[in-house]
């Protein structure tokens, strides 16, 4: 198991707590929130639980479950895109956080006015009229944030309560969410209080306390557990003080980080991650930021392979080896911080678009900073993109400030963003990028020992041969899964292999079924685990 309780006494190990909750800034910034949102918003909700009567068990829960609630964020990024966004998930994300279904007027404004904000008129027009008529928009929502945590979620070892109450984040109260239209005590604890809490902490930064505490009385016994809104509402000045100040105009309030008091909340015993595992909550993490845009799949897993491999050939410790494992993971998390319009524009970025890419640098830094135990990881990730010349960035640093391990890092990003498609070029042969990569060398952008490490790591590397696909698949649902991974419509696919959409749309059921999916989230992360990207 990734996961242990201890005690004091026990042996120094990582508290989970502590990865997870510096991590998570970047889920607030995937979804346009304020820093430490959600770290709020776990306070809230244990805090609630705990004026609830719930035991430490459910408490414990609701903590963990609370953490992992947006970590299925970026499984509909895609959508929310290029169908119901006018290209940015971001404000997509954001606008849809506080959609409530009882209020069917009061959400088509806030749609109308806030989708696509900034956008072309016929993008912003399109995009709501999407949002708004596309009887299967929720429940395809629903299903790709629900297999995205649950499959991050089981990956970094939760309990199964927490993985049962997971599956109904975007259930409500009266039964009209979904994807099963639970209602009621079917709900799990945990979920009810997350429920509360999300919309509470969402209100508040956004209109303050008063405003807060209307929008509860509006959802009681809807989108929202009666009991729990009362005990909220008993107590709103004690719970509005564990979040410090009154929020509102938007903004977050001037109080304290809330850091220290989500720690000490954690109830007991408290999780660690045992320290051979800490990898599974970083490969959780970088399949987060991979999943953002269709063209990024399987990248930050990519380069940790190739970076690792290269280290063995310059003789790094096993210390220096763990940390540029973990900086290659996390390097590009600083990417949900950014939209997608950017991420996947064919053609060249203005200079405002480029600047926004620059900064994704800067929000990785400063989200792996936040897990103590990663400083060094944090260290070697934001030298991913610095070059010898000082033309990189986020710092645009000479490369006497650029470590070894960031070198090779850098060396292994280049290679593997050149041997795959990108929403401007295919794929490059592998010769070819050779040939990019010792150019940069030569032209001293990286450094020639950082890359010889990294050919000499790929040379020769090819993928194992299969006896059979993974699960029963045939060739051709495999075939389509790669295509549905990559965001391909029924119709898309179909063209490229030469069969009829409605063929492609069999496959894709009975491959769903076969590994367990209900999303093209889903398949997208099951293709990349078991390598069936290429």
């Amino acid at each position: 198991m990734v996961l242990s309780a201890h005690a004091g006494a026990q042996a120094p190990a990582t508290p989970l707590a502590e990865l997870m909750g510096g991590l998570v800034l970047a889920s607030d910034l995937a979804n346009g929130f304020p820093p430490e949102k959600t770290l709020r918003t776990v306070v809230l909700a244990v805090s609630v639980g705990r004026l609830a009567g719930c035991d430490d068990a459910t408490l414990r829960d609701t903590y963990y479950l609370t953490l992992l609630r947006f970590l299925g964020c970026t499984g509909f990024a895609h959508e929310e895109t290029h169908e119901y966004g006018a290209g940015d998930d971001l404000g997509t994300r954001n606008t849809m956080a506080m959609a409530d279904a009882a209020d069917p007027v009061g959400t088509v404004r806030m749609i109308a006015r806030r989708i696509g904000k900034g956008g072309r008129a016929v993008d912003r027009v399109r995009a709501v009229a999407r949002i708004l008529f596309d009887g299967e928009a929720v429940q395809r929502h629903a299903r790709a944030q629900c297999d995205t945590s649950l499959h991050l979620a089981r990956l970094v070892g939760m309990s199964e309560p927490v993985l049962a109450s997971l599956a109904q984040v975007c259930e409500r109260f009266d039964g009209k969410g979904a994807p099963a239209g639970l209602a009621g005590e079917a709900l799990s604890m945990p979920s009810r209080l997350l429920a509360l809490a999300d919309v509470a902490e969402i209100a508040h930064h956004r209109d303050g306390e008063g405003a807060t505490l209307a929008e509860l009385k509006k959802r009681a016994g809807k989108h929202l557990d009666p009991a729990l809104v009362r005990v909220f509402l008993a107590h709103a000045a004690e719970l509005f003080a564990a979040i410090g100040g009154t929020g509102g105009a938007g903004t977050p309030s001037r109080a304290p980080s809330v850091w220290s008091r989500f720690l000490a909340l954690e109830p007991s015993p408290r999780l660690a991650a045992e320290p051979s595992r800490v990898d599974d909550v970083a490969l959780a993490f970088a399949h987060f930021g991979d999943l953002k845009s269709v063209h990024t799949l399987g990248h930050a897993v990519s380069v940790a392979e190739v970076a690792t491999r290269a280290a063995a050939l310059v003789a790094m410790s096993a210390e220096e080896l763990r940390d540029l494992r973990h900086a290659a993971l996390l390097h590009d998390l600083g990417r949900v911080a950014v939209p997608n319009g950017i991420w996947d524009k064919p053609g060249a970025l203005s200079v405002g678009e480029w600047e926004r890419v620059r900064l994704h640098a800067y929000y990785t830094e400063r989200i792996v900073l936040r897990a103590p135990s990663w400083s060094r990881a944090a260290a070697v990730a934001s030298g991913a993109h610095e070059r010898l010349d000082g033309s990189g960035y986020h710092r645009g640093v000479p490369g006497s400030l650029v470590g070894r391990a960031a070198r090779l890092l850098a060396a292994a990003d280049v290679w593997c963003a050149l041997v795959a498609p990108r929403p401007h070029r295919p794929a490059m042969a592998e010769a070819e990028a050779r040939d990019v990569l010792a150019a940069e060398a030569q032209g001293g952008l990286l450094c020639r020992d950082a890359v010889d490490a990294v050919l000499g790591a790929v040379s020769g590397a090819r993928p194992t041969s299969r006896a059979a696909w993974p699960r029963g698949l045939t060739d051709r649902e495999v075939a389509v899964l790669r295509l549905v991974a990559r965001g391909k419509s029924n119709q898309e696919i179909g063209t490229l292999l030469g069969i009829s959409p409605r063929t492609v749309k069999n496959h894709v059921a009975h491959a769903y079924d076969k590994i367990g999916v209900y999303s093209r989230a889903g398949a997208a992360l099951f293709v990349t685990e078991n390598a069936l990207l290429e």
